[in-house]
């Protein structure tokens, strides 16, 4: 008698209960664990915009966020205003924390996806909106701006804390398929560091900061140069950072000159 576990039929039918019910599994685990990723993304966030003003745990060498159990905290504590800037017919305007939330259902503008915004941009009759963080520390107002560009392998971004004079008071990097020990180096602190002190602007016209191979400078000494050292073997990478920076920072220019002159 044919044993009917042996026919094709069988086979498929086994296979094709197995997708449905790992299928299931995976669809209710997603769900269910929605809720936590969406917090997680939410710290991590406030943590990067945190790091880039100088607030985290940072020893002599490495990398130390403010802990999740305090970076709630602590963004309410150093984040003074968020604001949603938008450029139209080269005039900007800002909407605050508030307006914001109240036209789009309670979502805060440190969550704006900065990649759908980028975009939904494409339509030239769209006005992208443009998050911008101020943050006091130490007596001092610094504008803290998200970036968000393309590396050698897959996206890139970050943020770059500004001071009153729009020098470069910190920078946070992140990436997230960059080579091991190549790339993936711009979120170590040996090359986000050099970012500290340099200029982006030459009297009123914005220059941005490039990545340079062959700097004549390499350990960023020279502070009005527009230059940082690049990471060795890391080419690629260094020139979608210079490019993020140059697309995203000078977007803001027209509304961040409106606050320092």
């Amino acid at each position: 008698m044919e044993n009917r576990t042996d026919k094709n039929s069988y086979t498929i039918l086994f296979a094709v209960g197995m997708v449905l019910v790992v299928g299931a599994l995976l669809a209710f685990a997603a769900e269910s664990l929605k809720p936590k990723i969406t917090e997680n993304k939410r710290l991590e966030i406030q943590q990067n915009i945190l790091y880039a003003m100088g607030v985290n745990e940072n020893d002599e060498s490495s990398v130390n966020f403010v802990p999740t159990d305090k970076v709630a905290s602590e963004f309410s504590k150093y984040i003074k205003e968020q604001l949603v800037i938008q450029i139209e017919n080269g005039k900007a305007s800002a909407l605050n924390r508030q307006e914001y939330m109240a036209a789009n259902n309670g979502i805060e503008p440190y969550l704006i996806d900065i990649k759908k915004e980028e975009s939904k941009a494409s339509n030239p009759s769209y006005t992208r909106k443009l998050p911008l963080f101020i943050g006091e520390k130490d007596g001092e107002t610094f504008y803290i701006i998200p970036m968000r560009g393309k590396g050698l392998w897959d996206a890139i971004w970050g943020y770059v804390a500004l001071d009153k004079n729009l020098i470069v008071y910190g920078v946070f990097f992140d990436h997230k398929g960059e080579t091991p020990g190549l790339g993936a180096n711009i979120n170590q602190r040996f090359f986000m560091d050099d970012f500290k002190g340099e200029k982006i602007m030459d009297g009123n016209t914005f220059e941005g900061i490039a990545i340079a191979k062959g700097n004549n400078d390499p350990t960023n000494q020279t502070k009005d140069d527009y230059e940082i050292d690049a990471l060795a073997g890391a080419t690629i990478t260094g020139n979608g950072i210079t490019a993020m920076i140059k697309k995203d920072l000078n977007m803001y220019i027209p509304y961040l000159t409106t606050l320092t002159n």
